[in-house]
């Protein structure tokens, strides 16, 4: 395939990704297609391998896959503002919807439309039962996979809390470097960015500064806007698996300490499905609901940059290490006892907080189930599937 090699520039970045930004549902792997029909079939930005490598690339690091894949495209064709236009472009549209629906619901309160908003939250527990399901069959397809994502759900419940997901994560790649090696593939492609090593331990330095100082400069000074930044990023620093991986790191962080209410998390949740873009810009809906200051427009801005800067400066700093990282028998280990200990992650939280709050009655049960087969069996976009069930959680109400 003949590649497009000519010179572009941000604009032009902007304008497709703005277009993916606005169109792309799905969720993370349905963003993955969407970009290899734009970039690599039609406009012929990338080779084939190389899209393959990028892909590889991100979903070895933390952070929201899509969105780091669409980075990386973005530095290819434009260079660093072509890196930033792709971010701003296929963020924004599905973060200013967020938004706007915090500032609804907030206005609202839960005496109006508590039915549609009981919806959301049975929709969270379809959706997230699909996503489990596809998570298990592709990162824990085997005995020793399966085994070790059982045992980070048995973690995750018996410290349920941000450290027992961690401790999860980490059981994950001690194990994975012990048991899960395998032959490298023979594809070795060099990636077409061409990002200097010095940028690269820069962006390295800056992720590991950040995630060391915030917590301290939080504690010391007590600014609740430093704090709300620290929440986030930490966040966004441990997020394996993609998109649906962040409830329950981010159910933790908001949730536990009265931050946000567990039903407005849910129902956020169960929108985030049914709009394009990142699942991450939750982090957007997450920072305007929120309780104490800062919150609104303010807070949604703090949390969204937040949560996605450290996928950001990752992958600038991978970039120039990453053909002799994929050579290593260990790192690639590693990332699969990771991704197995992720699929028990969500699998624990699928029970809590998902199902307990939102499925409380046989009449709940049937929607939820309806859902799932929805998802798996018959194949609908799941903005369809949490339209459905938020119309069904009005029409419930109303009975």
């Amino acid at each position: 395939m003949r590649v497009d090699n000519s010179a572009g520039n941000a604009a032009e970045v902007f304008a497709a990704f703005l277009k993916l930004g606005l169109t792309s549902f799905g969720g993370p792997v349905a963003h993955l297609g969407y970009f290899r029909a734009e970039f690599v079939e039609r406009r012929k930005w990338l080779s084939e391998s190389s899209y393959a490598d990028l892909v590889a690339l991100c979903q070895f690091l933390p952070g929201p896959a899509s969105s780091q894949v669409g980075i990386a495209i973005g530095l290819s064709r434009g260079g660093y503002l072509g890196a930033l236009a792709a971010w701003t472009a296929f963020t924004l549209p599905s973060a200013i919807i967020l938004v706007l629906f915090a500032y609804g619901l907030t206005a609202a309160g839960n005496g109006y439309g508590g039915g549609w908003l009981h919806g959301l939250k049975v929709a969270a527990v379809a959706v997230v039962a699909t996503a489990i399901l596809g998570m298990a069959r592709t990162l824990a397809p085997d005995r020793e996979r399966a085994t070790l994502a059982i045992a980070a759900m048995v973690i995750a419940f018996a410290v349920p809390s941000a450290w027992g997901q961690i401790a999860a994560i980490l059981l994950g790649a001690a194990v994975g470097m012990l048991r899960l090696r395998t032959a490298l593939p023979a594809d070795q492609a060099v990636l077409p960015l061409p990002v200097g090593r010095t940028t690269g331990v820069i962006a390295l330095s800056i992720f590991a500064v950040l995630l060391v100082a915030l917590p301290l400069l939080a504690s010391l000074t007590g600014n609740s806007s430093l704090r709300l930044f620290d929440t986030f990023y930490r966040v966004g620093s441990l997020v394996f698996g993609g998109g649906h991986v962040v409830l329950p790191l981010l159910q933790a962080q908001v949730v536990t300490p009265g931050w946000v209410t567990n039903e407005s998390f849910l129902a956020g949740y169960g929108l985030a499905q049914a709009v394009p873009g990142p699942l991450f810009t939750f982090a957007a809906y997450l920072g305007a609901v929120m309780a104490p200051p800062p919150n609104g427009v303010a807070g949604a801005a703090i949390a969204l940059v937040a949560l996605l800067l450290p996928g950001m400066l990752l992958v600038y700093g991978m970039l120039p290490f990453w053909d002799v990282l994929r050579t290593r028998p260990a790192a690639q280990a590693a990332m699969r006892g990771t991704n197995a200990a992720v699929v028990g992650i969500l699998g624990a939280a699928l029970y809590n907080p998902v199902w307990t709050s939102a499925v409380l009655t046989q009449h709940d049960f049937a929607l939820a189930l309806g859902g799932f087969l929805l998802l798996t069996v018959w194949k609908l976009p799941p903005w369809i599937v949490v339209a459905l069930l938020a119309a069904a959680g009005t029409l419930s109400g109303l009975v």
